[in-house]
């Protein structure tokens, strides 16, 4: 009897763990595909313990080729079109039919829509902009550090923070803080506007005790790198010395204006089931768009692509085995925020509460920075040994 077959485009988190669940779920005649171009999973939430030091690249990422050993496809690939009509992913190493797929493309990094960032700012949002920054970092002598985020919306609400935070205390232990300032500049109102006021508050505060700058609503045109000046719209010029930012985003070009594609150019799916308006097509990850409280949207963030994959994997999974559907993605998730120095905060709730998400930030300490170490060895070794 000829099984069915499941794509999975793209092998980041959300990708790694449908993939996973996918084949525990469905049948052994059942096929799970992964299709990714980058055949090297790298662990994003820590990028910036590259930075200071803490990690090297290959501490922090796996060989997807592993997948193999557990019974998924891996094919080494760029996507290029979906046909959802036909049921077919044309990829750069031939066609790909499916009976379910799921896409988690993720959000892609745009550096070159900002004009002046790629010249001028080290990119924290990749591993080996996180070693130049790293480098930059021990090789200051002092002066105006800046933390710019780019444009909204971007993946890791806590990042930007954790960047400034990281820079100082890394200044600090050098010797060099004194003779430095370190500021963030932002489009949003206050600190992870999504996680609400109170969360955003107590971020702001600590960014104080620390004596970085916080600077919202900073809507930056360009950046002059022979100046190294940030342009703002309104024309004000913010000087700088060392610019760590985070690029633009925008959603995987091979959307374009298909039928997955939404206004904003990533994909509306149901925020309980992960399903698209396009039969047998789920979403998950960085490149949905879900609306919540307040106007604003669910932060993209790994901890809500790997909830969202394991809800996804197992409503497939039922659908082919002839099943009613159950599990339901509920909107809860966390992240660490690290301050230096061996301490971390940790904010969690519930994104999907009305009339607004109900998040709480945890007091720093020792505890939360050795949770985010036990996590990052547990997650690799869960998903990849």
């Amino acid at each position: 009897m000829a099984g069915h077959t499941v794509v999975v485009l793209g092998g980041g988190t959300g990708g790694v763990v449908a993939a996973r669940r996918l084949r525990r779920e469905l049948a052994a005649e059942d096929r799970v595909v992964v299709v990714e171009r980058d055949p090297v999973y790298r662990f994003a939430p820590s990028f910036l313990w590259v930075l200071t030091g803490e990690r090297q690249p290959e501490q922090i990422s796996a060989d997807l080729r592993r997948l193999r050993r557990r019974g998924i496809e891996l094919v080494e690939a760029e996507v290029r079109a979906i046909d959802s009509d036909a049921r077919l992913v044309e990829t750069s190493n031939g066609t790909i039919a499916y009976d379910r797929l799921v896409v988690a493309l993720g959000a892609e990094l745009a550096p070159g829509l900002l004009p002046g960032f790629e010249d001028a700012a080290q990119n924290v949002y990749t591993l080996n902009g996180a070693l130049a920054a790293g480098r930059a970092l021990e090789g200051f002598d002092g002066g105006r550090v800046a933390v710019l985020v780019s444009r909204l919306p971007y993946k890791c609400p806590a990042a930007p923070y954790e960047t400034a935070l990281l820079a100082e205390a890394l200044l600090r232990r050098r010797g060099v803080r004194d003779r430095s300032s370190v500021d963030v500049y932002t489009p949003e109102p206050f600190p992870m506007p999504t996680a609400g006021p109170a969360t955003g508050e107590a971020v702001r505060g600590i960014l104080a005790s620390r004596g970085i700058g916080f600077h919202p609503e900073q809507a930056v045109e360009r950046i002059e790198p022979g100046a190294r000046e940030l342009v703002r719209a309104d024309g004000e010029r913010v000087p700088f010395d060392l610019l760590l930012g985070v690029p633009p985003h925008r959603a995987p070009a091979v959307l374009g204006e298909g039928a997955l594609a939404g206004e904003t150019g990533y994909v509306p799916v149901d925020r309980q089931t992960l399903a698209t308006e396009v039969e047998g097509v789920f979403a998950i990850g960085d490149v949905v768009s879900i609306p919540i409280a307040g106007g604003r949207f669910l932060p993209k963030a790994g901890v809500f692509a790997h909830g969202q994959a394991e809800v996804a994997a197992k409503r497939i999974a039922a659908e082919l085995r002839g099943r009613a559907p159950t599990p339901e993605f509920d909107g809860k998730g966390g992240c660490f925020l690290e301050l230096g120095d061996g301490v971390a905060a940790y904010a969690s709730g519930d994104f999907y509460a009305e009339p607004a998400p109900q998040v709480r930030l945890r007091p720093p300490g020792r505890r939360w920075h050795l949770g985010k170490v036990a996590f990052e060895r547990y997650w690799l070794w869960r998903w990849f040994r």
